[in-house]
């Protein structure tokens, strides 16, 4: 039986959810265990890093067959921080979900496999999740099944590579100046628990929370 390990920051990102449901469907076919910090990493054949804001040392990777990150980019572009938050408010309709090794020099490691996202311009937080969520899933799975014949391919060498720096909170302010339209793209991607969308005014701070109001 595998052991497949998973590392996620922060326990409270919605990814958790998912992973604990994987880990139910799961666990009689792999040895499962989902983990918030390197510390607690003993070892086997599968390390998957999601939403891993931690640096991989060596001795952890040495302690795995197989580490692994899931990237929201189509690497060598998009190389840092949130890509996907990045590539939605640049207005990008399709992404790309790449699954690489993890070495020293973060987001270079070689690519293993990789499937596009299609996204539409009225999805919120919880639709754009909910793809790449299921999409992560998708490559986990196909990884686990298929790892012996996976040949994984070196990134290409272009020049002008996109990097995308770390968001904070204060990324998430609108501008009470604009309009709605050309800040729909920061209204829909903010995390409405962690990291909503707010506005300024009058020497106080509002939170804006957004849903669709009528279905088709």
């Amino acid at each position: 039986m595998l052991k497949v390990d998973f590392l996620c920051s922060d326990l409270s990102h919605p990814v958790v959810e998912h992973l604990h449901s994987w880990k139910r469907i799961n666990q009689k076919k792999y040895n499962i265990s989902l983990n918030n910090s390197s510390n607690s990493l003993e070892g086997g054949n599968f390390l998957f890093l999601i939403s891993c804001h931690e640096i991989i040392k060596d001795n952890i990777i040495d302690k795995y067959e197989n580490v692994l990150v899931l990237h929201a980019s189509d690497l060598p572009n998009g190389k840092g921080w949130s890509p996907l938050v990045w590539q939605i408010l640049q207005g990008k309709k399709e992404i790309t979900l790449s699954l690489i090794e993890a070495n020293k020099r973060v987001d270079t490691g070689r690519i293993w496999l990789q499937k596009k996202m299609k996204f539409y311009k009225h999805q919120l937080y919880k639709e754009i999740n909910k793809i790449l969520f299921e999409t992560e899933i998708f490559l986990i799975n196909k990884a686990l099944k298929e790892y012996k014949n996976i040949k994984p391919k070196k990134q290409k060498k272009i020049s002008n590579i996109e990097t995308y720096e770390k968001r904070n909170p204060e990324d998430s302010e609108m501008d009470i100046n604009k309009n709605l339209k050309s800040q729909f793209n920061l209204l829909r991607i903010s995390d409405p628990e962690r990291y909503p969308a707010f506005f300024k005014i009058h020497g106080k701070k509002f939170k804006i929370t957004i849903e669709e109001y009528e279905k088709n």
